[in-house]
């Protein structure tokens, strides 16, 4: 299994990707060597894969953990649903890129850099579609607008 974490922001965008690690690799250490920064006062929705894992001056936002034999408050739930429907939007972005086959199927190319590079390219090709997306084009009118 192969394994980046990315950086989206609120439109969807991708601003950084690690590098790729196979087999079992934390989320917390992947992070910590990977070394990014964001703007002070930022505000970072992550998973509790994340636990433990913060950067200086910027905001943390995780769901919280139901303590062991017991139960979240109402408030709890409501604060840890109102971070998911935030988070979903990360999760959308990644199976947004894993839609691109090469990336779901097995690379066997034994150099992890070529590994990162066909995320790298993914991730762009993603990035720039969406940027199509939001960028509103002049309809072009055709022959065919008038017979319709």
């Amino acid at each position: 299994m192969l394994k980046n974490v990315p950086i989206v922001d609120d439109f969807g965008s991708l601003h950084f990707l690690s590098d790729t690690y196979g087999g079992r690799a934390y989320d917390t250490c992947i992070a910590d060597e990977a070394r990014y920064t964001l703007p002070n006062a930022s505000i970072l929705y992550q998973d509790a894969g994340f636990q433990g894992f913060n950067l200086p001056g910027v905001q943390i936002v995780q769901p919280k953990k139901k303590p062991r034999n017991g139960t979240l408050t109402l408030q709890e739930k409501e604060e840890n649903w109102r971070i998911s429907s935030v988070r979903i939007r990360i999760e959308h972005v990644i199976g947004d890129i894993k839609r691109y086959r090469i990336i779901h199927d097995i690379i066997r190319f034994s150099c992890s850099e070529f590994r990162d590079m066909v995320m790298e390219t993914c991730c762009g090709l993603r990035n720039f579609r969406i940027r199509l997306k939001r960028k509103k084009l002049p309809k072009i009118k055709t022959n065919l607008d008038e017979v319709y």
